[in-house]
């Protein structure tokens, strides 16, 4: 009895229960439908399953019309519904976390934007998703509608995104909604590794550094890249303060700084390029400095300086005795220069005519301004695809013209005044060189015809010797040296032999060279030992004054016995050369002449025999900046030891090898004892 009395006791309480629960969930639908703001519920798909009558009357839609549709879309009708979708997506995210967005709603005929919170409703404990999300709507409140605003402006028109990151669940979303900049960055990913998946792998550790330091409650800031939804690289600058509280969260606003970016490096390059071309246009002009001749000058203006203004072509005309010349001459197959034949240097009815005229630049954009200003270009512009032209005067010491230096663009072309201004200054350079270069090949002309008055029109000539000389000038631009060869009639039977190289260039070595042979032909005279002759020659060197010196090497040869006594000063070896062999004969030798007065200078004997070779130079034929002594004196044996028999023919070989070059003037002495052949 107690047993059924207990069971029927049990019944009764769980339907007691069971009516209790049902009255609670009838009086929460109650407030539910009638609660005073706008509400709904959601399903994970968003679709609607309950709206209030408050929903109803704040959009108009009563709660037929939107359940079983997606809440985003019927609140937003037609209009942009990103933003409702987005906190939809994070109110199911899992955590029991209270979600706000502004979100776009159409009713009453037009769009608002109106604040929607939402959170996810708790289901079953073996879940993994919540069974829904219930929403709530509300106009906002001044302040927000202000800071929305404020916001909208600020993000509209302009590379700018608002953001917060819940540091807890890793959930990224804009504020007030999406942004162009938004959608561009992130597309559809919502999670902080889906973001981080785009960063450029050089910066990904420093930024997943800033945020691990964001969770001790740091502020965050960082520059970094990133790929946007098209692939496109892009360079963030980003910003974000922590909030602190149970959700503790980062709010921060990010901007697309690509454009600045790109204009610093763009900048930067500018100045790169910039320098290159200062370090181009002071190479260039060094080479302007250092330039021998006139072609090089002008080849200097006409191809490497033409690429610094990014032209296609230029051309130099120099003027010389009243006529215009181009320099260097143009390919038959080029249209040449403007304004040159026969036409008079002051012609001004040509533009190269009228800048050389009145020393004025003339730049000219097109073909029709030329044409306009200068008529009688006509015919020429037939012969070019030019389009622009800069006409720039080339002058010299009291601004005399001394040419015209023109460049070309292939299309219309305005010279800036950086360009014009350096222009002039290259074009002033060039004046400065074509003056020097001129004035030296003058000197030149004067030192190569001194030169070779003081060299002896004849050597003597006897009949147990066979003797080749020859004297052949730099190619080393404008120099002519001192280097100087002699034969020397002695009395009783001997032959004085003497090859030097005076320090130098030019007429004063030219004029020092006449007098350093004139002496030694005086002491060589009266004075049987070379070391003799070398100090009486050294002595007077020093006596004059004169700051001047020279290596030499002089030998006294016996006609009947062979014997040879030599004295040297600094001269290479003496080579003694038969068809089997060469060997180097190496006097001891003293100091240069004319650097000391005190000089005493040794004689060495070596004995040639018939049909030796005996061959002296100077250090132009066997020594270079980039050919050692040895390695010439080596060439110069082999050469001779083939040829020895034939002295002319071995004098025309060596000066035809020049095994170090033609940087210096050579002079050489070859003699064969005959008797052997």
């Amino acid at each position: 009895m107690n047993g059924a009395t207990g069971s029927t006791d049990g019944s009764a309480g769980a339907s007691a229960a069971s009516e209790g629960e049902q009255e609670q969930g009838h009086r929460a639908g109650t407030a539910f439908g009638a609660a005073p703001v706008a509400m709904l519920v959601a399903d994970g798909a968003a679709r609607v399953t309950l709206a209030n009558r408050a929903f109803t009357e704040f959009t108009g839609r009563s709660s037929e019309d939107v359940v079983g549709r997606p809440w985003p879309v019927v609140l937003a009708e037609d209009a942009d519904a990103d933003s409702a979708w987005e906190l939809h997506r994070a109110a199911r995210g899992g955590a029991p976390v209270h979600h706000r967005a502004l979100v776009t709603a159409a009713y009453a005929g037009r769009q608002h934007r109106v604040v929607a919170e939402a959170q996810a409703l708790p289901g079953d404990r073996s879940a993994a998703e919540p069974d829904g999300v219930v929403v709530v709507f509300r106009e906002p409140l001044r302040e927000e509608e202000t800071l929305r605003v404020i916001s909208e402006l600020r993000t509209e028109n302009a590379d700018t995104a608002l953001w917060t990151l819940d540091l807890r669940t890793g959930r990224l979303h804009e504020l007030f909604g999406p942004s162009p900049l938004g959608r561009l960055l992130a597309g559809d990913a919502g999670g902080l590794d889906d973001i981080l998946a785009r960063v450029h792998r050089d910066d990904i550790a420093r930024v997943r550094d800033a945020i691990e330091a964001s969770h001790q409650g740091r502020d965050y800031e960082q520059r970094f890249r990133m790929y946007d939804d098209l692939g496109d690289e892009r360079s963030l600058h980003t910003r974000a303060r922590y909030v602190s509280g149970d959700h503790p969260r980062l709010v921060g606003i990010v901007d697309d700084v690509t454009e600045h970016v790109q204009l610093i490096r763009r900048l930067a390059d500018r100045r790169r390029i910039e320098a290159a071309q200062g370090r181009q246009v002071t190479d260039l002009a060094a080479k302007l400095v250092s330039a021998t001749t006139v072609e090089e000058v002008t080849g200097l203006l006409t191809d490497e300086f033409v690429p610094i203004f990014g032209g296609v072509g230029a051309s130099v005309v120099l003027v010389e005795e009243g006529r215009l010349r181009a320099s260097p001459t143009p390919p038959e197959q080029s249209p040449g220069p403007m304004g040159t034949g026969d036409e008079a240097a002051y012609d001004v009815a040509h533009p190269v005519g009228a800048v050389v005229q009145d020393r004025q630049p003339r730049f000219f954009e097109s073909r029709a301004e030329l044409l306009e200003r200068f008529p009688g270009v006509a015919e020429f512009l037939h012969r070019t695809s030019a389009q622009s032209w800069a006409t720039i005067p080339v002058f010299g010491d009291r601004r005399v013209a001394l040419g015209v230096w023109q460049v070309a663009w292939g299309e219309s072309h305005h010279a800036t005044p950086d360009e014009r201004a350096l222009m002039l200054t290259l074009a002033g350079l060039a004046g400065q060189a074509l003056q020097r270069v001129r004035r030296q090949q003058e000197e030149l002309q004067l030192a190569d015809a001194i030169q070779r008055r003081m060299l002896p029109p004849q050597i003597s000539r006897f009949a147990e010797l066979s003797i080749a000389v020859r004297y052949l000038p730099s190619r080393a631009g404008w120099r002519v040296c001192g280097d100087f060869y002699d034969v020397i009639r002695l009395p009783g039977r001997r032959v004085g032999l003497v090859v030097g190289d005076v320090q130098g260039h030019g007429v004063e070595a030219a004029a020092a060279m006449g007098q350093i042979r004139v002496a030694f032909r005086a002491y060589a005279s009266n004075q049987v030992d070379p070391g003799v002759v070398l100090a009486e020659t050294n002595r007077l060197l020093t006596e004059t004054g004169e700051i001047v010196f020279a290596t030499c090497g002089y030998l006294v040869l016996d006609l009947d016995s062979g014997e040879m006594q030599a004295a040297w000063a600094g001269q290479p070896p003496a080579i003694v050369a038969t068809p089997d062999a060469y060997d180097l004969w190496e006097p001891e030798t003293g100091p240069p002449v004319g650097v000391d007065g005190d000089s005493k200078y040794p004689v060495t004997t070596r004995r040639l025999i018939p049909g030796d070779t005996l061959l002296m130079c100077s250090d132009g034929l066997v020594e270079s900046a980039q050919t050692p002594m040895d390695q010439g004196l080596r060439a110069v044996g082999e050469d001779l030891r083939g040829l020895a028999t034939d002295v002319e023919a071995a004098a025309g070989s060596l000066i035809g090898l020049t095994p170090a070059g033609r940087g210096d003037d050579i002079a050489l002495l070859i003699v064969r004892m005959s008797g052997a052949g």
